[in-house]
Parts: C-alpha cells; sequence; structure tokens
C-alpha cells in the first residue's frame, strides 16, 4: 500500500516534467532563426503502477521524464539531399553556360563572329574587288581576316580561361568534401560519447544533418546509421551508433569516427586528354592512392556539374579495337630508347578525319584493354581495304620503361583502346573542337582557293590562314605531303591498288633476293607496301590537325608583302580578274565549297548558338525545377522539424498552467499534511 506521502511524489513527477517541457519550449523559442536545428520536444510516459491489493487495483504512480528528442523525419532528409544533388549540378551548369552564351553573342556591331565574318567575306572581299591588284586593297583586306583570327584567339582564351576557373573550383569543392568529412567524423565520436550515457544528443545530431545538407549540394549522398551491437550481449543497446557516409554511387568517405580524404593532383604536359586543354587540369585520388572516378554518372551536385563543363566532350572521344602491337628498336627511337607501338583501328567518323581530331599532340595516357599507358605520340594512317573502302587507324608510339614500367603484350590485340572517357555533355573541350574543326575546314578551303591562283608576281598565290607553331616565331607551312582531307579524292581505290601492288612485288623481290624467308618476305613486304600506298599523318608533321583557334593567324609573309595574295587565276592577264576572288567569297555561303555540320561556312555561329542556347536553357530549366522541389520538400520538412512561433506560445502557455497545477497539487497536499501530522491529536 503506498505511504501517505504517496500524492506528494506524483505532484513532484508532474513538477519536474513541467518544468522539463518549460524547458524544452524555452529552447525551442531560443534557436527558432537558427540554421538546421530540429524542434525537440519532451518524451513523457505515465509511471508504473502501484498494485495496492485493494479492491480498485492498482495506483497510478505520476509520470515519468523519458528523453527530450528531436522531432526529424528522415524520410524528408532523404529525399531533401537526393533532390540537392540535382540541383547543385544544375545550378553549376546554368552559371557557365550562361557564360559560354555570353562569350559567343553577337551585337551586331563589332565583337560577334557573324559581324566580323561578314566583314571580311562580303564587305572585305567586295573592297578588294574594286581594285584586285591593288597592294592597298589587298592589306585591307588582310586587315578583315586579321580580325577574324583575333576573334577565334580571344574566344579561345576566354574558353581556356573559363577552364581553369571551373578547374581551380573542383580543388575548391574537394577540400570543402575533406572539411566536411573530418567535421562528421569528429560529430560522430561525439555523438556516440553523448549517447552512450543515454542522452540524446541532439544539437550534435541537428549539425550534422546540415552538414549532409552541405555535402549533398557538392555530391551525391547516401547515409547509413547502424546500431553498435554488444557481442557478448546481442540483445543490450549500446545507445552507440555508426553512422557511414557514401558519395558518387556508393563511395565510403565517412565510417564512424574515420574519413577518407580526397587529394588533386594536377595532370603533367604529357598527361593531356585534349589537345585543346589547359596544363595542370586536376584528377582526384582517395588519399590511398586509388582513383577517384570523376566520370561516375552517379556523382551528382556541384562537382559533377564542374566535371562536365571542364571536361565535356558530347560523347566524342578516342576509341577503337587494337589491331596489332609493334616496337620501335633503341637505335631507330630519337631519344635512343626503346618504346611499344600499338595500332589501333577506328570506324567513327569524326575519327577518320584530322578535322574533328582532339587528340593531344603533347602525349598521354591510353587505356588498352584494362591497363593505361603512356603514350609519347600518334600517328594516323589513311588508306583502302581489299573491298575498296575507306579505312582509318592510328599507331601510338608508348613512352618509355621510365613511364612504363609494364611491356605491351600481344594479350592486349581484339580489346578496346581509348583515351579520355566519353562524357556527353557538351562542355568546354565540346566547343573548343567546334571551333576547331571549322577554322581547319575553312583554312583549307580558302587557302586552296588562294594557291590556284597567280599574285602580282605571277607566281601561285601563298596561304594566307596559316597558325603560330608553339614556343618558337614560326608558322606552318600546311604542305600538301600531309593533306588528309583530299587523300580519298586524289587517290581512287584503283590506283591505291596499282601503287600497292607495284611496290608490294618491289619488295617481294629485294626481301627474297636478301634471302629472306618467303612467309616472312611477304609479311614484311606487305607493311611496306602498305605504307607506300597509303597517307601517314603524325601529330607532330605539318598538317593543318595542328591549327586551332588559340594559334589561329595570317601568314606574316603575306602580311608583309601583301603582293604575294593571288587575286587572279590566268597568269599574266589582265589585273581587272575578280573571278577568284568570287571564288573565295562563295566560300561562305556554297555548301559544295564548304559544309559546317550540314550547313554554309556562314552559317557556324547558328549552329554552336543553337548548341549554347539549348544548353543554357535546359541547365537554367532543370535549376529551376530542383531548387522549386527543393523549397517545397524543405517546407515539408520544416512543417514537421522547424519551430513554429504560434506553436511554441501554445505550448509555453500549456506547459506553464500544467507547473502551475503540479504546484497546486503540492501545496493542497501540504495542507493535507499540516492537518494530518499536527492537528490530529492521538
Amino acid at each position: 500500500m503506498p505511504s501517505q506521502f504517496f500524492g506528494l511524489n506524483i505532484a513532484y513527477k508532474g513538477l519536474l516534467a513541467s518544468n522539463a517541457a518549460l524547458n524544452t519550449t524555452a529552447n525551442n523559442i531560443a534557436n527558432v532563426q537558427t540554421d538546421g536545428y530540429s524542434r525537440q520536444r519532451v518524451v513523457q510516459q505515465a509511471s508504473r503502477a502501484i498494485r495496492v491489493f485493494q479492491t480498485y487495483g492498482c495506483a497510478g504512480a505520476g509520470v515519468d521524464t523519458l528523453a527530450i528528442e528531436r522531432v526529424r523525419d528522415e524520410f524528408y532528409d532523404t529525399k531533401y539531399w537526393n533532390n540537392n544533388a540535382n540541383a547543385g549540378e544544375y545550378d553549376i551548369k546554368q552559371y557557365y553556360m550562361k557564360q559560354i552564351e555570353a562569350y559567343y553573342d553577337d551585337d551586331g556591331k563589332s565583337t560577334g563572329f557573324k559581324t566580323i565574318f561578314d566583314k571580311m567575306m562580303v564587305g572585305g572581299i567586295q573592297e578588294w574587288k574594286k581594285d584586285p591588284s591593288s597592294t592597298n586593297a589587298k592589306k585591307q583586306f588582310i586587315g578583315t581576316v586579321g580580325q577574324l583570327t583575333e576573334y577565334f584567339n580571344g574566344l579561345a582564351g576566354n574558353m581556356q580561361k573559363m577552364q581553369a576557373d571551373i578547374n581551380q573550383e573542383i580543388k575548391t569543392k574537394v577540400d570543402e568534401i575533406n572539411s566536411l568529412a573530418g567535421e562528421l567524423a569528429t560529430l560522430n565520436k561525439q555523438i556516440n560519447v553523448v549517447e552512450l550515457s543515454g542522452t540524446k544528443a541532439n544539437e550534435l545530431r541537428d549539425r550534422r544533418s546540415l552538414l549532409i545538407d552541405q555535402l549533398s549540394l557538392i555530391v551525391d549522398v547516401e547515409v547509413r546509421e547502424i546500431p553498435i551491437v554488444d557481442t557478448n550481449q546481442p540483445d543490450r543497446e549500446t545507445g552507440a551508433n555508426r553512422f557511414i557516409v557514401k558519395i558518387a554511387g556508393g563511395q565510403t568517405l565517412v565510417d564512424g569516427t574515420e574519413y577518407n580524404g580526397l587529394e588533386c593532383r594536377a595532370r603533367a604536359s604529357y598527361e593531356k586528354v585534349n589537345q585543346s586543354d589547359i596544363d595542370g587540369l586536376y584528377d582526384v585520388y582517395w588519399e590511398g592512392g586509388q582513383k577517384f572516378n570523376l566520370y561516375n554518372t552517379a556523382m551528382g551536385g556541384n562537382l559533377q556539374g564542374l566535371v562536365q563543363m571542364r571536361d565535356g566532350n558530347n560523347g566524342e572521344y578516342f576509341n577503337g579495337k587494337i589491331e596489332e602491337i609493334g616496337s620501335i628498336e633503341a637505335k631507330d627511337s630519337a631519344d635512343g630508347k626503346y618504346h611499344d607501338t600499338v595500332t589501333i583501328s577506328v570506324t567513327q567518323g569524326y575519327l577518320q578525319d584530322l578535322n574533328f581530331s582532339n587528340l593531344s599532340d603533347q602525349g598521354g595516357i591510353i587505356t588498352l584493354g584494362n591497363r593505361d599507358y603512356y603514350y609519347d605520340s600518334w600517328s594516323c594512317q589513311f588508306s583502302y581495304d581489299d573491298n575498296g573502302n575507306k579505312v582509318c587507324s592510328y599507331t601510338f608510339t608508348l613512352s618509355d620503361s621510365e613511364r612504363n614500367p609494364q611491356r605491351l603484350t600481344n594479350d592486349r590485340v581484339g580489346k578496346t583502346a581509348s583515351v579520355g572517357t566519353g562524357l556527353k555533355y557538351q562542355g568546354i573541350p565540346y566547343y573548343m573542337n567546334q571551333m576547331n574543326t571549322w577554322i581547319r575546314t575553312f583554312a583549307q578551303k580558302f587557302n586552296d582557293t588562294l594557291k590556284s591562283g597567280y599574285n602580282s608576281y605571277d607566281n601561285f598565290g601563298s596561304n594566307l590562314l596559316t597558325g603560330d607553331m608553339p614556343a618558337t616565331d614560326g608558322q606552318f607551312n600546311f604542305v600538301d605531303e600531309y593533306r588528309y582531307d583530299t587523300f580519298y579524292e586524289t587517290l581512287s581505290y584503283a590506283d591505291y591498288k596499282k601503287k600497292y601492288d607495284d611496290k608490294y612485288n618491289e619488295e617481294l623481290a629485294r626481301l627474297t633476293g636478301a634471302g629472306m624467308s618467303l612467309a616472312a618476305a611477304e609479311k614484311e613486304a606487305a607493311k611496306l607496301a602498305k605504307e607506300a600506298a597509303s597517307l601517314t599523318v603524325s601529330d607532330h608533321d605539318d598538317s593543318y590537325y595542328r591549327l586551332t583557334a588559340m594559334n589561329f593567324n595570317v601568314s606574316t609573309a603575306v602580311e608583309n608583302d601583301p603582293a604575294l595574295l593571288s587575286h587572279r587565276y590566268v597568269k599574266g592577264d589582265g589585273v581587272e580578274q575578280d573571278a577568284l576572288l568570287d571564288d573565295l567569297k562563295t566560300i561562305a555561303t556554297d555548301k559544295e565549297k564548304m559544309s559546317f555540320r550540314g550547313g554554309t561556312a556562314s552559317e557556324f555561329l547558328q549552329c554552336i548558338l543553337g548548341d549554347v542556347a539549348l544548353n543554357a536553357n535546359r541547365a537554367e530549366t532543370f535549376q529551376k525545377n530542383f531548387s522549386d522541389i527543393s523549397d517545397i520538400i524543405n517546407t515539408q520538412r520544416m512543417s514537421i522539424s522547424g519551430v513554429d512561433e504560434d506553436e511554441e506560445a501554445t505550448n509555453l502557455v500549456k506547459y506553464q498552467h500544467a507547473y502551475g497545477l503540479s504546484s497546486k497539487m503540492i501545496q493542497v497536499l501540504t495542507e493535507v499534511y499540516d492537518r494530518l501530522i499536527l492537528q490530529t491529536g492521538v
């Protein structure tokens, strides 16, 4: 049977419970503007009743305050983090695509491609036609050509500067990930220390959730919390938990009190992927040395947007099938060292035309099968197969054993080879390559027309459009020996076959006469005959592949002596000939003379702006959609975990009354005990 003071204990418990509720309400009100704070509530439960062995059964024992818990719905947290990754990705894309759109903008005055191109191809040629042989007229025209080359130089410079900015931002985001990961690991330890005593670390958990919010904007996040079990007593709750954070499609960043840091490593000049890439682009590695896959489709967040803007090539990258493994002996190599070679056949149209090529000319990394190798240089071979079909293959010269300690073996034959990754987004490499492709094609057609005519000295004209050589004062000549763009036009299959057969028979006779076995001689003769009949262009040959938007320029020789510029087709004929100038002019508008993506040369800007506008609008639309969804989810989340001032004011009054009633109960019991103890006589 409970004592006479049992009621006082019940009132005391009520007083404690109301006091805890009031303090919790005060804490909620104090943090109404605190970012990441979750509303807290007191968890109460009726105390275990006492059996009194009376007809009425058990007597209530008051209330127990079990815990102060934060009100949080993990379902909405997960939805918010998943959506936040998408919002972060398109926020980056929208920002940078707007910049690219501004770079290509043509105000119709003096800055855009269409304005400059029309000034050259319409107004410039029209003025030149008034006096075709005039040195001053030629000089003025060369000036308009110079404006076009400067336009592309400036545009390419802006693109590369943007790539440098994005590259630096990638490093900043990686540093942020490391900082957040370190703080999360520290919080995990602090939370477990607090909760091992049976107390909920509400504020620490709020801080941890806020950090996950920030991390989810940078990269895709997956979170798991697993209770830590006492192996000796599996049914006992320890109160501690193992909190795991995974990023980018399941790669563990934080595991309990430990975290895996990331680091950025700048690529060396011989590790470039694209010809137009700046030096020092960052690759990301785990601190243990394993490479972090930046091209993971599950990356998400700001990081995915940055990587796709920096490296996006619209899926157009080098890939093919390994056909042959060879070698270059030390005595035959330029550096006096042994080198492996690998020949790769390609079938994609953009790989069979060097005008579209964006392969690095400074060396790089090529993946053969599932192994990475460094290469120093490459060459492209154009030929025919036995059925008269056009065939294109690339031969890469791998670096020496210092960079490639593992030798290349014949088991690689038949496997896939690739350089870089097919990143299906139109980022900076894509737009740089589009410019390079247009410039090479236009320069070829423009220079060919000029070289087919005569200048003021009654000599064939010179190239006007050229490129500056890297690290020297020279310029490229673009000799006919390496004209890959006209190979199939100038050499039919029948001519190729005859050239091949003649060389084959010649070499076969020579080799067998020198004592070589017939089988070996046939193999070697076939190789030599194919080399003689085919066209091979290397990355260091004087071909139009070397021409880019960065080095695009007017020929210094012609600029210094405009008389070298041709202006007529008939040698020694009247000075007023202008048929050649008319042909130059039609290059801009005649798809038969020059075609770019199915349009004319002058429609270059329309094609590029179409890409830019589509990507910019898409990024803006998705960014707005995901941002709106984030707001909706966050509103739902805050409706549960957020502090509502009106609700807390109501709670304040409610708990105040409860506290007052408990106090009143104690007062009543005090009077009862006073009567019982002091006024009841014996």
